[in-house]
């Protein structure tokens, strides 16, 4: 006689090699609208063992960049999620929230600088990558031309608790590209 009985919901349940079951996720992303981009982000969900429940594609609303606000609901195991998200941030996509406490700060800072010329992308893409932070938003100010100085404000959302580490490391990349940062402002989402 068995000790414990199963039943068919419990066995049919997707689980990881430590015995997590499935659970709901909640991915809100940031698309450029040009074809193919919705489904470039959702290949790295399927690939990495994500089910898709549903997709709201915001085609008519535009973020602050004019990327086009996404949310997609995935089933996966808590382990597979960190590795879809990791995925779709290699490929490109703007990841804004993971999960429900995945990004529960908002840090606004400002750069000021000769930032057209030291490449805001670059710069971007650096902090983005070193950091455990995602950009919200960006709004650019360049009042003297190209040839001035301008300054950037950026909001990044951050992992909780990580905003201090998040900002050294983003004073260290304007650091190396001349640029000055404005302290931040800390702002908790909701």
């Amino acid at each position: 006689m068995p000790d414990e009985a199963v039943t068919a919901d419990e066995e049919n349940d997707e689980r990881t090699d430590g015995g997590e079951r499935s659970q709901t996720h909640t991915i809100r992303l940031e698309l450029v609208d040009k074809p193919g981009e919705l489904l470039s982000a959702l290949r790295p969900i399927a690939d990495n063992g994500g089910n898709l429940l549903s997709i709201f594609h915001e085609r008519g609303n535009l973020t602050p960049r004019g990327h086009i606000p996404v949310e997609v609901a995935v089933e996966c195991p808590p382990d597979r999620f960190e590795i879809i998200v990791e995925a779709l941030r290699e490929e490109g996509v703007n990841v804004i929230q993971a999960g429900a406490e995945r990004y529960g700060e908002q840090l606004t800072l400002l750069l000021v600088g000769d930032i057209v010329d030291t490449d805001l992308s670059d710069t971007l893409r650096c902090i983005e990558s070193s950091t455990d932070a995602t950009l919200s938003d960006l709004s650019l100010s360049a009042h003297q031309g190209r040839d001035g100085a301008s300054s950037a404000r950026l909001r990044l959302a951050t992992r909780t608790g990580r905003t201090d580490e998040v900002f050294a490391h983003v004073r260290d990349i304007a650091d190396r590209k001349d640029l000055d940062v404005i302290e931040p402002l800390l702002e908790v989402s909701e």
